[in-house]
């Protein structure tokens, strides 16, 4: 009985894990979307603060519009990109711009708002997901995903690479580190931390790091994070968070 006994529980214990690796990239991404966004993101509007600065969100469907709201000395200044392309208002008048600043705004007011709002924007079009393996964070299991982006749909910045951190049993993003070209090019890691839901849908704020030596490869900086070697550069915190399920589009 006692042999019997094993081989029952060697095959519950090998159907786990199969069942375990089984899970592709995208599955574990859209459990973890459905785990943030309980069903929400697609349909809400999302205003929060973030370093002096408003920002609204607007999604319905396969539509969208990102905002930044600035007030200074001139007014009040916003930077709107939706469906329709970008457009900076000062008070309520269009501002020209050349395209260079144009794309320039457009994808500062796009990159706060896909990190505030991660991981819905991992289903994005340009997107391709790639699981690299089972890795190990101070004595969590995680899945580990690779994402690179298209150039045709990617953006100016579609030759960064990230990598994302997915717990294996609450599928939540607890970490993710990126491999940017700009500016003349760097590696970041995040650590999420404070998750809170509002409306339903789960945000986080990060401490924002940098190596204090170069990593082998992206996928092994989680490795420097747990013996010390980042630098604590920054806080990624968002304030004054509201959800709504009521959107006004303007199109």
């Amino acid at each position: 009985m006692k042999y019997i006994h094993v081989i029952i529980f060697s095959v519950f214990f090998l159907s786990c894990n199969n069942a375990k690796d089984a899970l592709t990239a995208q599955a574990i991404v859209d459990r973890a979307i459905k785990n943030a966004c309980n069903d929400s993101c697609d349909q809400a509007t999302i205003s929060y603060d973030f370093r002096g600065r408003h920002y609204i969100s607007q999604r319905q469907g396969g539509k969208f519009q990102l905002e930044r709201i600035t007030a200074d000395s001139l007014g009040t200044i916003r930077d709107v990109w939706n469906n329709l392309g970008f457009t900076r208002y000062l008070n309520d008048s269009i501002v020209k711009l050349q395209d260079s600043m144009a794309v320039k705004y457009q994808n500062s007011v796009n990159s706060v708002h896909y990190f505030a709002q991660l991981p819905f924007g991992l289903n994005d079009p340009a997107v391709h997901k790639e699981l690299l393996g089972h890795d190990e964070i101070n004595e969590n299991p995680y899945y580990e995903i690779r994402v690179t982006f298209s150039k045709e749909e990617g953006g100016k910045d579609f030759e960064d690479v990230f990598v994302y951190w997915i717990h294996q049993k609450t599928f939540t993003v607890d970490y993710f580190a990126y491999e940017y070209q700009t500016d003349e090019g760097g590696i970041r890691f995040r650590e999420a931390y404070n998750p809170r839901v509002v409306g339903g849908i789960r945000f986080v704020d990060y401490n924002n790091y940098k190596p204090k030596i170069a990593p082998k490869t992206l996928e092994t900086i989680d490795d420097l994070f747990q013996v010390g070697e980042l630098e604590l550069l920054s806080k990624i915190e968002n304030e004054n968070i509201k959800v709504s399920r009521e959107v006004t589009l303007p199109f």
